[in-house]
């Protein structure tokens, strides 16, 4: 067994970190032979709430948990990790703007990158959960000015999983065999869900996923709005945001991240080095390797006028995130 690896959730107390603790806790991200110790952070009125999440994770008498460190303090909570999920953002209310959810968000990320910046190992592994999530990244890494911006990532992995498992049902097959859906941009209604590049097994062959569809229609339209609105489905539904798919998602981003992709491709909110044409400095989800706990984006994938119409809308999108993120920080002298 190797030394304990410290790892802070914070929204401790949230619904996504209800599944995902225990996910960490098990061993399902850092590999089955790695003890964790799990700092938990949320707002003190949330403490009691967390006290009950470190009761019943004592509880499941699990045998990789090393310790727990329950915390309403960034400074406490930030101390010594190698990994941070960050789930806890301030949500988006009815009659919200997207300034005003923005400038909340960078009240937040910049209190957490700042405790990182102090606290954290340098090779900390950051992944954003808490929306708008890829420019919550890129305000996080500018407090953390001495960590490598590329050690901030944002989750569209959620994205990818409802991608997948939608193909998968369409062809009645396992989400196994389907591979290599991209996430491009934001984590947003102007997301880009592109199977151009997938394929999927069937019959024990390997064929591309518009072959095997067979609907290039469906794949350009029905899907891409399913899955860029799928979010709000579950809203509608369970009149909660999605919580189980989203640890299980924020599970796998880390778990790629950490133990490595192989030969499959995941998608990654990354910060932009302006590969395909996509603005740079802004944080947009690639397709991307991993391995040695760094990601590399896969290069050479041919983009056609429908998709490059897509990535110049969620291109444009984060810009404009970007600019109203920086224009708050500005106008608070944070």
């Amino acid at each position: 067994m190797s030394e304990p690896v410290r790892v802070v959730v914070t929204g401790a107390a949230g619904q996504i970190a209800y599944s995902l603790l225990y996910m960490v806790a098990k061993g399902d991200v850092f590999g089955p032979n790695q003890p964790v110790i799990l700092h938990l952070l949320d707002i003190p009125p949330m403490m009691g709430v967390v006290q009950g999440v470190v009761m019943e994770l004592s509880d499941c008498a699990l045998p990789l948990l090393r310790g727990v460190v329950p915390t309403a303090d960034p400074e406490v909570a930030f101390k010594d990790v190698e990994a941070a999920f960050l789930v806890g953002a301030m949500p988006r209310k009815e009659g919200m703007e997207r300034k005003d959810l923005l400038a909340a968000n960078v009240g937040i990320f910049k209190v957490q990158g700042q405790a990182l910046e102090r606290n954290a190992k340098k090779t900390v592994k950051v992944l954003v959960v808490g929306n708008p999530a890829n420019t919550n990244a890129l305000i996080c890494s500018k407090y953390a000015p001495s960590i490598p911006r590329e050690n901030f990532t944002a989750m569209t992995r959620l994205d990818q999983n409802r991608a997948t498992a939608n193909i998968a049902e369409r062809l009645s097959v396992s989400c196994a065999d389907v591979s290599n859906v991209v996430i491009w941009g934001n984590h947003s209604s102007t997301q880009f869900p592109d199977a151009r590049h997938a394929s999927a097994v069937l019959n024990g062959a390997k064929v591309s996923v518009y072959e095997a569809i067979k609907d290039d229609n469906y794949l350009k339209t029905q899907f891409v709005e399913t899955i860029q609105k799928r979010g709000a489905a579950v809203i509608a539904a369970r009149k909660l945001s999605s919580a189980m798919s989203a640890a299980k998602a924020a599970s796998d981003h880390m778990k790629d991240w950490w133990q490595g992709t192989s030969d499959k491709w995941v998608s990654m909110g990354v910060i932009s080095d302006g590969s395909y044409g996509v603005p740079a400095d802004v944080v947009f989800s690639f397709p991307v390797t991993c391995s040695d706990k760094k990601w590399t984006i896969v290069q050479g994938l041919e983009i056609d006028d429908f998709a490059r119409s897509k990535l110049d809308v969620t291109g444009k999108e984060l810009l404009e995130e970007r600019e109203e993120a920086l224009a708050v920080c500005q106008d608070s002298n944070l």
